[in-house]
């Protein structure tokens, strides 16, 4: 089987599912972004989100998108055709070992299935379309949501355990590695 030639040109997917569209974020999604970030229940099951959470730092997170390497990251805007922006999807880190998936939900939205929708749904693009054969996840012990995600998507737990720094709360917490296979 002959490596999938990616095209960096080329990368600005879309991906439908049947309640959302990923699409690539852009400026005009920072007060949304802003808003569901500043809740610190979103936050704090997150290892890279800062609380408080501002427009200054929904508007730099979308700045450092201009930077990225399509070989190595994707970002997706998971956005719901009655209600807009309610979270986002990103993939990160090198093609091997692994590129690795991280992710966050607006609370009003949690409890949908909507994560696990588009988790689904972005790892099939990765396979199909980015040519990844395995992504990894690291997953808070306390935070079994984002476990039931990555399960229903695929993901196998590795034995895998670290202490993850979780920035909005400033202390590392114990996390599983797991990792899905295409």
């Amino acid at each position: 089987m002959r490596p999938v030639q990616f095209d960096p040109v080329r990368i600005d997917p879309v991906i439908d599912t049947p309640r959302l569209r990923l699409r690539a974020p852009r400026r005009s999604d920072a007060a949304r972004i802003a808003a569901l970030c500043s809740d610190f229940e979103v936050a704090r099951t997150t290892a890279r989100l800062p609380h408080p959470y501002g427009l200054e730092d929904a508007e730099a997170f979308l700045a450092s998108g201009d930077t990225l390497d399509p070989r190595r990251q994707a970002r997706f805007v998971l956005d719901h055709p009655a209600e807009g922006l309610v979270g986002m999807l990103s993939f990160f880190g090198e093609p091997a070992p692994a590129t690795e998936i991280g992710y966050w939900l607006g609370r009003p939205y949690w409890g949908a299935g909507l994560m696990t929708e588009a988790v689904t749904a972005a790892l099939a693009w990765a396979a199909r379309d980015w040519g990844r054969t395995h992504v990894r996840a690291w997953r808070l012990d306390e935070n079994p949501a984002s476990d039931a995600v990555l399960v229903k998507a695929g993901f196998l737990y590795t034995g895998e355990r670290r202490q993850t720094l979780v920035i909005s709360r400033g202390e590392a917490l114990p996390s599983r590695g797991m990792m899905w296979l295409a």
